[in-house]
């Protein structure tokens, strides 16, 4: 779906529409974080995971509304119903997102292509709301193809296509590659597909570990992965490699709040709620310890995350230590997201883009 929150949310409350409308935290007080931006904030270079507060410097006439969960729940129920109208091979990535393969051509339709301006269609009739579809023949190719022409895109990326377009996309665009990363590749000279390609499987893997070999499978259009409608998420993570280690707990501590207000943002996005918070600590010289506390009641929030994962951090005795890493890892969830299988011939991925 295009901007799903916010989609919803001016499609519901007719005022919103062709305004700036930021979904998340309200910027008073301490402030909470952007879930979703409409259109016409992002114009403005507010994106989802950015604090409230820098959001409304951007752009200080838009308009800050809570989330309402349960009516994006009910929403993205209607929304799979229609999915399963056309394939019983429905992995949910998110609310929003989903994994489908349509090899089975189930209502007879004829092609992958039109069966993805059908199911559009349907969920702009029945729900006034817009998506945008990536149709190829892999979870990889269809995932960047879902995201060439949004708002209301629909995009094929077919098997002829797939070297010379992977050859062409950056390297921050592959699955897998943060900041650090792209910035170690692009110190290699690995740009973009392309000069992937030019190195030896051996080679990708002695750089980049057990993620080379997914990168010198997928720059030739290779990913096997299934379509998974049963899969099971168990936890969630986010953790970010340091450009230069961090000695001094004030500094980590401002590291650990950007990384829970991105867990945070992701347990919403997907719906989950988790009651145990761990932290991930590795140190300069390669060790790495865990910390983790459990509580009665599940959390998603961005304030009893970060006061636990503070708290844990205090606790590990790490000041004067220098720090590499650091994580945090949410587990042991309330209600779990049903993930995908994968491609044979018609594979394609809805995305709601939050």
């Amino acid at each position: 779906m295009d901007a799903f929150y916010a989609s919803v949310e001016q499609r519901d409350h007719p005022e919103y529409r062709g305004k700036p409308l930021i979904v998340g935290g309200l910027p008073e007080g301490r402030g909470g974080v952007v879930a979703t931006a409409s259109y016409e904030a992002r114009k403005f270079g507010i994106h989802s995971a950015m604090p409230s507060k820098r959001a409304v410097q951007l752009c200080p006439h838009a308009i800050f509304v809570r989330p309402r969960f349960e009516a994006y729940k009910a929403v993205s129920k209607r929304i799979r119903e229609i999915f399963h109208r056309y394939t019983d091979l429905v992995e949910p990535l998110s609310l929003d997102e989903a994994f489908l393969d349509v090899t089975t051509d189930k209502p007879g339709i004829g092609s992958a292509l039109d069966i993805a301006a059908q199911i559009k269609k349907s969920i702009k009739e029945e729900l006034e709301l817009t998506a945008s579809a990536g149709v190829s023949v892999n979870k990889f190719v269809a995932k960047i193809a879902s995201e060439l022409n949004k708002p209301d895109g629909l995009s094929f990326i077919g098997p002829s296509a797939i070297e010379s377009f992977m050859e062409k996309l950056p390297v921050e665009k592959f699955f897998g590659v943060g900041k650090v990363t792209a910035a170690k590749m692009k110190g290699m000279g690995l740009h973009n597909g392309n000069d992937l390609k030019k190195r030896s499987e051996a080679e990708l893997v002695k750089s980049f570990g057990k993620n080379g070999r997914f990168f010198y499978q997928i720059v030739r259009g290779i990913d096997n992965r299934q379509v998974e409608p049963n899969r099971e998420t168990k936890s969630l993570s986010a953790e970010d490699t340091f450009p230069v280690d961090l000695t001094g707990l004030v500094e980590m501590k401002r590291e650990l709040e950007k990384i829970a207000l991105t867990v945070s943002n992701r347990l919403q996005h997907y719906g989950l709620k988790g009651r145990t918070i761990s932290i991930k600590i590795r140190y300069g010289d390669f060790k790495s310890i865990t910390r983790r506390q459990s509580v009665l009641q599940p959390v998603n929030d961005y304030e009893q995350i970060i006061h636990i994962a503070r708290q844990l951090l205090e606790g590990s005795e790490t000041e004067g230590r220098p720090v590499r890493l650091l994580g945090i890892h949410i587990s042991n969830f309330e209600n779990r997201v049903s993930g995908l299988k994968n491609n044979q011939d018609q594979l394609f991925l809805f995305d709601t883009e939050i």
